[in-house]
């Protein structure tokens, strides 16, 4: 099966969600007293699903995709787009909605130009999207028009409207999805009995909450800084490349309104608002030429790319450049050529940190988190190494360095931490763990890193107990109690470490009940999928993952095909940007 249709998919049924707002143009009010200027279709509270139920039933999507190879797990990626995100929803008031959501931003890898939006906040970004958009304003301006969608709880609204007993075949419906991917004649039958036809009879209404989704959008961007003339910019590539892709999209999402009458009304208005410039921070440049590394890592992607690049360096302009130098460093990262990544990493620093009196640049551009993305990947092409202890030893003074200077980077945090325990200092690495566990205490990745610690130091007890922690943040209730159960049988095991087992296995059982008892609504609401799809939570069905080869960790050539972007399952909602005030 093609690689690409599994987010096609994931997003054709998160967009027909998306559409089916039921919103009427009768509807349509004043924004409440305590959100100026944001329009409302209707009472967005009446019938809508409550925000807690709509956050875990986003949650649990999420962490579905979060297993599938075309979720783009890749550290830089999601802090740039979660600071971008976060710097657009604090710039507005209001853009949290009632619910007051905690939006979390992530990239799937699909060559597709579309962003969507999953119950809770969850927001999606395809790939070629990202590399689609000339300028940040232009990316700017579709992660505002899908916060305006979250914002007014369209989704909510139309789950809202289901019974209650046909909730949980909904979010079903989603993650068969996922699972179709290893059956493509199955891919149809992810609609239960008349939900695909109330859905296409409810496209209609999607027009409206499209139109206020791209006034609430305006507001955003414009409140944020950023040029609104890149909303007109990116819809009018948008309806060009959903002409060129018309024969891949399903049927119900054909009538996606996306009209010239929208594009009109945005031009309306932006004739009555002040001539804004702004000039592009070098992360953007730098996000979207890993991005283009990544998307496509076959023999064949990697070689177009690299022929993409090298053009690109014949460019006059610093931040093409420096981004075609930085792309180099991770193609060659890609390839295993460590000496040609650090070359080429030295070559974009040098760019970048290069005074406007030197050379043909005539004025410093703004960075965003482009020193906190150079630091990582200097620390990635080091760590890689494992084998060279004087790399590894000049990584961990590296990655002491580098949290020093940006104590907010998760990425920076799991390579500095992963670096001290190939250096043979599991110790420092458990303490250092430890102390972030106390603030971000649902990373998995922290408790896999610790993991690998306590089993260098032969702690095998504590070994297991982090590792059920990691599974049961990942969703694997019964791979984190059969590590407990494993961690209970073992001889190191202190009493105050069987309390810990004790008290864990009894929340997770409840949890587990509590899980299974929602399946069971499942199968009383007459949910159907014809063909071997599995509509059951992915992580229950798999074999436990082996730790060493998550998330971050997955980048080693020792794990799976060494491709960057192995699933995660981190709540990236919970961790600050690198380098930047708004909270993720």
């Amino acid at each position: 099966m093609n690689a690409t249709q599994f987010p096609r998919r994931l997003v054709a049924l998160a967009a027909a969600l998306l559409i089916a707002a039921p919103v009427t143009p009768a509807q349509t009010a004043l924004a409440p007293a305590h959100v100026p200027n944001l329009p409302s279709l209707g009472d967005t509270s009446r019938e809508a699903l409550s925000p807690i139920t709509e956050r875990k039933l986003g949650e649990e999507i999420m962490r579905d995709i979060r297993f599938d190879h075309d979720y783009l797990d890749d550290p830089p990626i999601i802090e740039y787009l979660n600071a971008l995100g976060n710097t657009l929803v604090t710039a507005r008031p209001g853009a949290r909605g009632e619910a007051n959501y905690d939006y979390f931003f992530f990239c799937v890898r699909d060559p597709m130009l579309n962003a969507f939006a999953l119950p809770g906040g969850f927001i999606g970004v395809h790939s070629g999207l990202l590399l689609a958009a000339q300028t940040e304003s232009e990316l700017a301006s579709v992660l505002s028009h899908e916060i305006g969608h979250v914002a007014q709880r369209h989704i909510a609204r139309q789950l809202g409207e289901q019974k209650t007993d046909a909730l949980i075949p909904l979010a079903a419906m989603i993650l068969a999805a996922l699972a179709a991917k290893n059956n493509p004649d199955a891919a149809m039958g992810v609609m239960m009995g008349g939900q695909g036809v109330a859905i296409q009879r409810q496209l209609n209404f999607g027009r409206d909450a499209e139109r206020e989704a791209d006034r609430i959008g305006f507001q955003i961007m414009g409140a944020a800084g950023y040029e609104t003339n890149g909303m007109v910019a990116f819809f009018q590539r948008l309806q060009s490349a959903t002409r060129n892709y018309s024969d891949l999209v399903p049927a119900y999402l054909q009538s996606h309104p996306l009209t010239t009458e929208r594009i009109a009304d945005i031009q309306a208005r932006i004739r009555e608002q002040p001539y804004r410039q702004r000039v592009d921070a070098l992360d953007f440049f730098l996000v979207r030429a890993r991005a283009r590394v990544l998307q496509d890592t076959s023999s064949k992607g990697l070689a177009e790319t690299e022929e993409f690049l090298r053009n690109q360096l014949e460019q006059p302009s610093r931040h093409q450049i420096a981004s075609a130098q930085y792309g180099m460093a991770i193609l060659a990262l890609k390839r295993r050529d460590y000496a040609g990544a650090q070359t080429w990493l030295d070559k974009a620093a040098a760019t970048i940190h290069r005074p406007p009196a030197a050379g043909a640049f005539s004025s410093p551009l703004p960075k965003g988190i482009a020193d906190s993305v150079l630091a990582y990947t200097s620390l990635e092409i080091k760590v890689d190494q494992e084998d060279k202890p004087a790399i590894i030893a000049q990584a961990i003074r590296e990655g002491e360095a580098a949290h020093a200077k940006f104590p907010l980077s998760r990425g920076i945090v799991w390579q500095y931490a992963d670096a001290l325990i190939k250096g043979g200092k599991p110790e420092q690495a458990e303490r250092f763990l430890r102390d972030q566990l106390q603030m971000y205490r649902s990373e998995p990745e922290l408790q896999d890193l610790l993991a690998q610690a306590y089993s260098k130091m032969g702690k095998i007890a504590l070994q297991h107990i982090a590792l059920a922690e990691s599974y049961a943040l990942l969703g694997g209730t019964q791979a984190a109690l059969d590590q407990l159960e494993l961690a209970r049988k073992s001889r190191d095991a202190s009493f105050y470490e069987q309390a810990v087992i004790d008290a864990r296995e009894r929340e997770w059982q409840a949890k587990r009940r509590e899980a299974m008892g929602e399946k069971g609504k499942d199968k009383g609401a007459g949910f159907a999928v014809t063909g071997s799809v599995k509509a059951t939570t992915v992580q229950e069905e798999q074999e436990p993952v082996d730790p060493s080869c998550r998330g971050m960790l997955a980048n080693s050539p020792r794990c799976a095909d060494g491709r960057f972007g192995t699933p995660r399952a981190t709540p990236w909602s919970q961790a600050p940007a690198a380098g930047t005030t708004p909270r993720r």
